[in-house]
């Protein structure tokens, strides 16, 4: 589920940015699109430019999503879920904290040792924290594939007798980690979302089983 990067920062450049962390209860979006939310590059916040933030995001010279400072109190954990997109993780703070493989039943542990690690999002996962000290995380999103399908069929998504809170836990049980493998096998694109339905283009051969999953939480059809 994590797999470590050679991509580094120091300690004191992290100790710099638990120094001047933003005021926020839990999490806080340090960057804003510049295009497409999930396939084209953020860009950073102008009250975060010239900042040891932006010289952090910069530690991970790659095109990015949207990037968070995340902050997990002890004691608390996260519903379990699955994304679309992967992320990139790097702890800055925490102890006796671990991201939790709920598929596999595996803990990974989270240190902050100053490595962004690449995170696989497709399985159903929570994170705990189980210490005495805020964990405090700036986890990034990995933009999606633009993928060139061969007979692409655009499919609408819509929730069935579902509020959206309780949609988005759903699609995220049931369909988020089956798309995230499907970017990585090519044969989805143009994912786009809003509260009561998603739309996405998706090779013909692969919707069977994209309606097994969606069934019956979501009515799917082709548009």
């Amino acid at each position: 589920m994590l797999t470590k990067l050679h991509y580094t920062v120091s300690a004191n450049l992290i100790q710099e940015a638990l120094n001047s962390l933003p005021t926020v209860d839990m999490k806080s979006t340090i960057n804003t699109p510049n295009g497409n939310f999930f396939y084209d590059p953020w860009i950073i916040k102008s009250e975060y430019q010239n900042t040891v933030w932006q010289s952090i995001l910069e530690s991970l010279p790659l095109d990015i999503g949207e990037a968070r400072i995340i902050i997990l109190d002890p004691g608390q954990c996260y519903q379990c879920h699955a994304d679309i997109d992967d992320r990139y993780h790097l702890n800055l703070s925490g102890s006796e904290c671990f991201l939790i493989d709920i598929d596999s039943q595996t803990m990974h542990e989270t240190t902050h040792d100053g490595v962004w690690y690449e995170m696989d999002a497709s399985p159903k996962h929570s994170a705990a924290n189980y210490g005495q000290v805020p964990r405090v995380q700036l986890v990034v999103r990995k933009l999606l594939t633009n993928n060139k399908l061969v007979d692409p069929v655009t499919v609408q998504l819509t929730a069935i007798r579902l509020d959206n809170k309780d949609a988005r836990f759903c699609f995220d049980q049931f369909i988020s980690g089956w798309l995230n493998k499907a970017n990585k096998r090519k044969t989805i694109t143009n994912f786009r979302y809003s509260p009561s339905e998603v739309l996405i283009d998706i090779e013909r051969h692969e919707i069977n089983e994209l309606e097994k999953l969606a069934f019956p939480e979501f009515e799917m059809r082709t548009v």
